[in-house]
């Protein structure tokens, strides 16, 4: 069944269903977030994975899956400002190892993509790794229902409409608008039009966004963090290396306790008390069963 299918025929068991990520997580005897710190971006995402019950329990023999990163801007590596090619690479293998039939790695960059993708280093990691890697078509923008109650319709890439399942892949940064981008923002670039229209209303904007996607997944990149200067920075001195990845069903609770690598209090980030009050997750962390590991 395609994830499209799912959007219109959503049944029980599926991983798709239209209920809170964090009652979904509760349901099972996973932690409802794997934090992990080490010396390797690979290995802390193989980790992480592992502690949610590994990359099986979401995706299945045959599935076509995308893996969401962010490519925004024209970066390298060490900047900070795109997430690290090693995670990404290595959510791909571990999407293939668990019978992935195909995985396709796609965002929509505020640069221009032939750029983004090559610097930042996740085309060729990503293709490295099996990966299909396409750039942004605007042929293949969709007019499409978000439902959302700041966002009606907008014009959306069919890649992720098409996928099975959709691994969402974000690095945590700073941001001007929203003080961070962590994963529930990283949904801009899944859309096109004139995505500076929602910075209006930003943090409805992200919520309705996040719905309407519904990964499977979140994994937060947070090996080397953007602390200054974001979403693009561009001097080493505003990064910090956090030698962490946070991975979690429920993208609440991901964007959550990545608040709290920058020092912030998750109710002081107002999408995130709105997400909770309209079910999408948890952004209490005292509520939540957290596996913290450093390998």
């Amino acid at each position: 069944m395609k994830r499209r299918e799912f959007l219109k025929d959503l049944t029980v068991g599926s991983l798709m269903l239209r209920i809170s990520p964090h009652l979904l997580a509760q349901a099972s005897n996973y932690p409802d977030l794997a934090v992990i710190e080490g010396e390797s971006p690979s290995l802390i995402t193989k980790e992480a994975v592992k502690y949610l019950g590994g990359m099986q329990r979401f995706i299945a023999k045959g599935d076509k899956v995308l893996v969401k990163p962010n490519i925004g801007w024209d970066r390298k590596p060490e900047q900070a400002a795109c997430t690290n090619p090693d995670v990404i690479k290595t959510l791909v293998e571990l999407c293939l190892e668990a019978g992935a039939k195909e995985v396709k790695v796609m965002d929509n960059p505020c640069n221009p993509a032939r750029r983004t993708y090559v610097r930042s280093g996740i085309q060729k990691a990503a293709k490295k790794a099996g990966a299909k890697v396409p750039l942004p078509n605007k042929h293949k923008l969709k007019k499409l229902a978000i439902h959302g109650d700041s966002i009606k319709d907008w014009e959306v890439y069919t890649d992720f409409v098409e996928a099975d399942k959709i691994i969402n892949a974000p690095i945590a940064k700073t941001h001007s608008l929203s003080r961070v981008t962590l994963g529930m923002k990283n949904w801009l670039g899944a859309i096109g039009g004139n995505r500076n229209q929602l910075h209006q209303n930003l943090d409805l904007a992200v919520i309705d966004l996040a719905a309407f996607f519904k990964p499977v997944l979140t994994v937060l990149d947070a090996y080397r963090m953007l602390i200054r200067n974001g979403p693009q920075g561009g001097r080493i001195s505003d990064t910090k290396l956090q030698k962490t990845v946070i991975a979690g069903i429920d993208y609440v609770a991901v964007d959550a306790m990545g608040a709290t690598l920058f020092g912030i209090n998750p109710k002081e980030l107002r999408f995130l008390p709105l997400a909770q009050q309209k079910g999408h997750g948890e952004f209490d962390l005292e509520k939540l069963k957290i596996e913290k590991r450093t390998i």
